[in-house]
């Protein structure tokens, strides 16, 4: 941890600020989980030990509940869950993922003290827990699960004070970290990062996190090793300057981020995006076409009908009907289109559903041309090195090269490769994917140039063994990773 310095940041309390200079894509350092847990939901499809989803798990054979890739797993994973194990069979039940999460920390904090590694910088007694600042229905919640715990937490085990308990509550409550799987495209769990606790939040960060397995395979018999996260840098930071990362999704106007991280995090934003509200007046701004822009009356109809439509579609997505879908996106998007701007945040999430759901449903072409809209939206929003960006562009070149537009399909690819490998960085198991994309839409776009009867003949032979796929079932508005930490619904 020699790259970083503990300090008092004004206004926000303690910070990390560089020891030195990085550049773009720079590790500033990383960091194992002091304890994780698989969420609830998928417990019986996510690999307890490496985190990894799975087609066919194996079962802990004692308890019934843990999930394994196979017994190298499972050996991998014992010194986590053996207590664990033994707790459920004489709780005789379950509990929730946070009860799972306090507990696993604290047979951690039992074992190895308060600092379970050199590296770490500071103890848990030391994090802010913001129990305080909790609302009643919240506060009603915690004495919930504190109760529950107590229920659950073995008499053999060494005993803990109800504070010392709301206490981790209070600290993962505000600062557990989404922990994803494999492909780093879904939040599976929840881990605990102390070093990533005290890096503060900026709306226009200049840090990024990610958690990245990288080549790591289950035969480490580190059972958190695997649960590593790299704090990056995305672009030039200089000696002393606070490092910070992005608590909520940038894409949200800045009363909606000061809400949400009051909220959530219990403090006020006054970084410069909020307080000059840079670029909401685009995010629900006019087309402005011809030097001619609508009148604000229009925009704001047009935009409160994208609303209204926008919840009928969720509903429909909800429900699995994409057809329904669809037919609502368009009516929206022919409505809405010629009034709203191409960064609308509105007419963006339309033009992201409507790509995702009509590549789903193999109409490629309409899919390709929302996908390039939604992109350059992006574009004109968010930071030039964001993994969200990145990651829209990955998806835009894989769909324009499934439609046959190897031209474009190329040019977001390699605009994907760019920016994932400062975000995510070289060993990621996605920036490695979009390599592989990029050295073949390359080849293809050389052999298009040379003879496009020739490319396309070869072209349908390669569809039929599909490869670059990406065409899942469409998800849910709140699934994903966008925000890094991970709050209780």
């Amino acid at each position: 941890m020699e790259n970083v310095v503990i300090f008092d940041s004004p206004g926000k309390g303690r910070g990390l600020k560089a020891a030195k200079e990085f550049w773009a894509g720079d590790v500033i350092f990383s960091e194992a989980s002091l304890a994780a847990v698989v969420f609830d939901s998928l417990a019986e499809r996510v690999c307890h030990s490496c985190f990894r989803r799975q087609e066919k798990l194996q079962r802990c054979g004692q308890c019934k509940f843990a999930h394994y890739c196979d017994r190298t797993c499972q050996r991998a994973g014992w010194a986590e869950h053996k207590q664990e194990c033994s707790a459920i069979k004489a709780y005789g039940k379950v509990p929730n993922e946070n009860i799972r999460l306090v507990a696993r920390i604290l047979w951690r904090l039992d074992k190895d003290g308060s600092t379970v590694s050199d590296m770490q910088l500071t103890t848990l007694d030391e994090l802010e827990d913001h129990i305080t600042d909790m609302q009643e229905d919240e506060l009603k919640e915690l004495k919930v699960d504190i109760h529950n715990f107590l229920d659950f937490w073995p008499r053999t085990s060494k005993q803990h004070t109800v504070d010392d308990i709301s206490h981790i509550f209070g600290v993962i409550n505000c600062n557990g970290f989404s922990v994803s799987d494999q492909r780093g495209l879904q939040a599976v769990g929840v881990g605990l990062f102390p070093n990533l606790c005290l890096v503060n939040h900026d709306c226009w960060p200049n840090c990024t996190v990610i958690l990245n397995h990288g080549n790591q395979s289950a035969v480490n018999t580190m059972f958190h090793s695997q649960r590593r996260i790299e704090l990056r840098s995305l672009g030039k930071i200089a000696e002393g300057e606070e490092l910070t990362v992005a608590y909520v999704d940038y894409m949200n106007l800045s009363e909606e981020r000061q809400r949400l991280l009051k909220t959530q995090y219990f403090f006020d934003c006054t970084c410069e995006h909020c307080k000059n509200k840079i670029k909401d007046d685009i995010k629900l701004g006019g087309r402005e076409v011809d030097g001619v822009k609508p009148s604000e009356e229009q925009v704001k109809e047009a935009t409160d009908y994208c609303y209204q439509m926008l919840e009928k579609m969720d509903k429909a997505r909800l429900n699995g009907d994409y057809h329904e879908v669809v037919k609502i996106c368009r009516e929206c998007i022919e409505k809405t289109e010629p009034v709203l701007a191409e960064t609308h945040i509105y007419l963006l999430r339309m033009w992201s559903t409507m790509s995702e759901v009509q590549a789903y449903l193999q109409y490629l072409n309409d899919a390709a041309e929302y996908a390039r809209k939604m992109v350059e939206g992006y574009t004109k929003l968010y930071p030039p090195n964001n993994a969200t960006l990145g990651m829209a562009a990955m998806r835009a070149g894989v769909i324009h090269w499934q439609a046959g537009d190897i031209e474009v399909a190329h040019g977001m690819v390699c605009k994907a490769y760019a920016i994932l490998m400062v975000t995510h960085g070289p060993t990621h198991p996605i920036t490695k994917d979009l390599e592989a994309m990029r050295v073949q839409t390359e080849m293809e776009l050389r052999m298009f140039k040379q003879n496009e009867y020739v490319y396309h003949s070869m072209r349908e032979a390669a569809l039929k063994n599909k490869p670059m796929t990406m065409l899942h079932e469409p998800k849910s508005v709140e699934e994903g990773i966008k925000n890094l930490f991970h709050r209780r619904k």
